[in-house]
This record gives C-alpha cells, structure tokens and sequence, in this order.
C-alpha cells in the first residue's frame, strides 16, 4: 500500500508537506483506568494551544486565517472548516476534550499543542492507496453516524482509496468506513502543512506524537514528510 499526493494538490500548495507516519502492532483499546492519563494529556495540549488564539477575536487569529484562506482555494461542503478550527474553538469556549480511544487521544494532543491538523485512519480498512487529491465528484461517503452518503462533490481535496472518500475537505471530515477504533491494529496518521512555518510546527509534532507513541504502544511508527518533490511512500 502506498500513501500518494496528487499533482493537484501541489499545485494548489507548492509549499505544502504533508507528514505521514505509520504505526502497526498497535492494542487501541480503551482501559478507563487510564483515563486520568489521556485526560491530563488532552488538557496539556488544550493549554498550549491557547498560545495560538491569543487575538480575542477568534477567526482574526492566523491560524486560523491561514486555514480559511486555504479552504476557499478548493470546492468545499458549506460550512467545512479544518478540523484545527475545531479544536481550536472548543478551547477558546473553555469547553474540555475528554478521552475517545488513546490513538485518537494522542494525535488530539498533539493536534492542539501544535496547532496543526491531524488526523488518523485504520491501515487495514483501506483498499488499494491511500490518495490525497482532487474529487471527481460523487466518491462515496458515510460520515460517523450518518445513515445517508454524502459524496464528495467535483474539485473537492479529499482522501481517498478504491472504495471512495476516506477524508472529506482535507482533514475536515473522515469516513466511518476507516476510522480509528478500539479494534485497529495499524494505522496511518497524517499532519497537514501549507506553508514553511507550518512545515517546521508539523515535523515538530510528528516527533512528539512519534514519541508518545512508542511510550504508550510501545511501537516504533515509521515517519516520512512527503512534499512537491517527493509525494509519496510506500507502506
């Protein structure tokens, strides 16, 4: 299986890089008792992302400018925002992050203390090559909880496999098809980046999410950073 960025996505964000790393042999699942860790870890994250929102003015800070501008360069679903956005909001409400499954919690840790987006999907449930790239339109998509499709629409940067979408709008929204769960042994994580100083948060994060990997699972994740001149691996 390869992970590969598609020309159009390059040529939309000749800066970008995109940080990929792959962890296999993974035990996801959830033990309550280490709750109080992932909580500690969620709300460790939460207070180093106040860093990036500093502007009381939420949308006027720049990361999440940058992302929006980025957003209005491709086809989106209305209202779609990167899932940065998200997290960002959720801490500038003083809302907390409580743990999900502690593959999901650790890269929403590192999510937050970097201020990039990550995202995360089961190795194992994806058909053929993981693709980032440019919908053709009508790719197949069943977001968590939904019981009706909702296909990428044509322009659209998704992730995708054989079978259709896995990630809507870059990082916005993922398929239920590939999510993470309890159940998932392999995964591949991914960290998005449009420009040099994002580049230099991303490679920074993937390290520590690295790291917190293997001192959590006990796992060495391989790590790669695909750019313009590089755009793929294989897994």
């Amino acid at each position: 299986m390869k992970v590969i960025v598609e020309n159009e996505f390059w040529s939309l964000f000749p800066e970008a890089q995109i940080s990929v790393l792959v962890v296999k042999g993974l035990d996801n699942i959830v033990d309550e008792s280490k709750d109080p860790y992932f909580k500690t870890l969620l709300d460790k994250g939460a207070k180093r992302a106040e860093d990036f929102i500093s502007d009381e003015n939420f949308t006027q800070n720049d990361v999440i400018q940058e992302w929006r501008q980025a957003f209005s360069k491709f086809k989106t679903k209305k209202g779609a925002r990167s899932s940065i956005e998200a997290l960002l909001k959720r801490v500038s409400q003083g809302r907390e992050f409580n743990p999900i499954n502690p593959l999901v919690d650790i890269y929403n840790s590192v999510s937050l203390s970097y201020a990039v987006p990550c995202g995360g999907e089961d190795a194992n449930k994806i058909v053929g090559n993981l693709h980032l790239g440019q919908a053709k339109g009508g790719e197949p998509f069943f977001p968590l909880g939904a019981e009706n499709d909702a296909p990428a629409l044509p322009e659209e940067l998704i992730y995708y496999d054989d079978e259709g979408a896995v990630c809507r709008c870059l990082n916005w929204r993922e398929a239920q098809r590939t999510m993470l769960t309890e159940e998932t042994k392999d995964a591949v994580l991914v960290i998005e980046a449009i420009n040099g100083e994002q580049a230099a948060r991303a490679r920074a994060a993937m390290e520590e999410l690295q790291d917190l990997v293997k001192d959590y699972f006990g796992v060495q994740g391989k790590l790669i950073h695909l750019t313009s001149e590089s755009p793929e691996i294989t897994l």
